[in-house]
């Protein structure tokens, strides 16, 4: 199982767009094959100190994905090639 991680914030609107990707992408894959978690900035001060300039992050077991902007071509064929 893939394990995809969001990490962002409340109320970021790029954070919303990231989302509604990741859960479009994952949608189109067989069920249980991707694990999505999410974390937040604010609940981490470890996450912060990494992350805080580049929210949205999305993560793909544990690597960079992604930051900013998530596009959904690029998204999908990171997973289906794991």
């Amino acid at each position: 199982m893939t394990t995809l991680t969001l990490i962002g914030k409340p109320d970021c609107h790029l954070c919303d767009v990231a989302r509604e990707v990741v859960e479009t992408v994952v949608a189109d894959l067989p069920d249980d094959s991707v694990l999505v978690e999410e974390r937040s900035i604010l609940d981490d001060p470890a996450l912060y100190e990494l992350w805080w300039e580049k929210i949205p992050v999305v993560l793909v077991d544990g690597e960079l994905h992604a930051h900013w902007r998530v596009s959904p071509d690029r998204l999908r064929a990171a997973l289906a090639g794991r």
